[in-house]
């Protein structure tokens, strides 16, 4: 069974390998889960899935394999009554036996439903006799009745058989879908992939298993750097005209990094960068920053990323005069090309959906001034633009 649900996950693109199925199997020999859909959902989930990005894609995947599993048909032949009583016995405290006794019996409360059901031929809601939900009737979902059995419930009130797959709460994970604010956390880690600097203050569980494992269980305790990224980096993000539709998603990438790294300058520009940039949009005619300065100031061991659609006619990056805000002498990919010249490690990240770079000019212009380091503004996108920036 569990190969074809391997080969289910594998058309759904979740990027589970055959040693990762090998231990689902190694935890179902050992009886971690049993009988039991749900707590199955949650270990498969676990042992098949490392990277969060793959929960939608799994969801999907586990709800096509499994459609339908829990609407097994309690009394059909497969299942012998016998069988039927004993599970219901093993599972029942000795309270429940008693307040099923005072119904007359567990065979009797099965006769009963039988019963119903062959009599019940619609939906109902409510009431003390009928099969339904919201009422008193020992047979149903939703309601109450000490002694019940609870039929075509989606979910009840103390979580014991959500179909969390259905759900597809991690829709949002998805490592093709733009950054928001629930999968930037996921983005956040793969910032993390920049080395560290700092006192060994933490404590790095893994390695600690790992070393007391080795050690023959004698503990070996290993702390790793702290929180905190060396990596300096410069960033600068488009604001206005056509980028005011990726504000959130901007603000919350800026406040994944600000957290992330100590070293961190920011700074805006419109469209393209020209001589001039800016910290503060309430002031950018005021207080312009020269390029220069910027240049001067900070070392080529920083690392750029700029952030924006890069949607505007391409005679604001090649033309002199191009600029829609003022007379730029020079043209914006020459300044440009000044900042990666000083700094050799900069990615463009675009917020704009990849599959329409196709059809603006200016895109393909920067595209190829950044030397094909432009990635677009989602997970698998920011991982890419990651591994660009730390490539020696």
């Amino acid at each position: 069974m569990l190969v074809d649900f391997f080969f289910t996950l594998r058309k759904h693109k979740v990027k589970s390998s055959l040693r990762e199925l090998l231990d689902l199997l190694g935890a179902l020999e050992k009886g971690v889960v049993f009988a039991d859909i749900e707590a199955f959902y949650y270990l498969s989930r676990l042992t098949l899935v490392k990277d969060e990005s793959q929960f939608d894609k799994f969801d999907r995947a586990f709800a096509d394999y499994f459609e339908g599993v829990e609407a097994i048909d309690l009394f059909g032949k497969d299942i012998p009554d016998e069988w039927l009583r004993k599970e219901f016995e093993k599972h029942l405290s000795e309270e429940e036996k008693k307040q099923i006794e005072a119904m007359g019996g567990l065979d009797k409360l099965m006769e009963t439903l039988k019963k119903r059901l062959e009599e019940q031929q619609k939906r109902h809601q409510g009431g003390n006799k009928w099969i339904g939900t919201g009422g008193t009737s020992p047979f149903g979902a939703y309601g109450y009745n000490p002694e019940g059995i609870r039929i075509g419930q989606d979910g009840n009130r103390n979580f014991s058989a959500v179909k969390v797959w259905d759900k597809r709460e991690f829709k949002n994970l998805s490592s093709d879908v733009e950054l928001g604010t629930r999968n930037i956390k996921v983005a956040l880690r793969k910032l993390r992939q920049f080395a560290r600097t700092g006192a060994a203050d933490e404590l790095d569980m893994q390695a600690t298993i790992g070393k007391t494992a080795k050690n023959a269980g004698y503990l070996d305790i290993q702390m790793v750097p702290e929180r905190h990224n060396a990596v300096k980096v410069l960033m600068f993000f488009d604001v206005g005209g056509s980028m005011d539709a990726h504000i959130q998603t901007c603000e919350e990438l800026f406040s994944a990094v600000h957290t992330e790294f100590k070293h961190l300058e920011f700074f805006y520009f419109h469209n393209c960068i020209y001589e001039g940039v800016w910290r503060d949009n309430q002031r950018r005619h005021q207080e312009s920053i020269p390029l220069w300065d910027i240049l001067h100031k900070y070392g080529p061991d920083y690392k750029v990323i700029i952030v924006g659609d890069a949607t505007m006619g391409p005679y604001e990056i090649t033309y002199a005069g191009g600029s829609v805000e003022h007379w730029n002498e020079e043209p914006g990919s020459v300044w440009l090309q000044r900042l990666l010249n000083q700094y050799s490690h900069a990615i463009w990240l675009n917020p704009q959906p990849e599959a329409y770079w196709q059809y603006y000019a200016s895109i393909k212009i920067l595209h190829e001034l950044m030397e094909g380091k432009m990635f677009p503004m989602t997970i698998n996108g920011l991982t890419d633009g990651i591994k660009a920036l730390i490539k020696r």
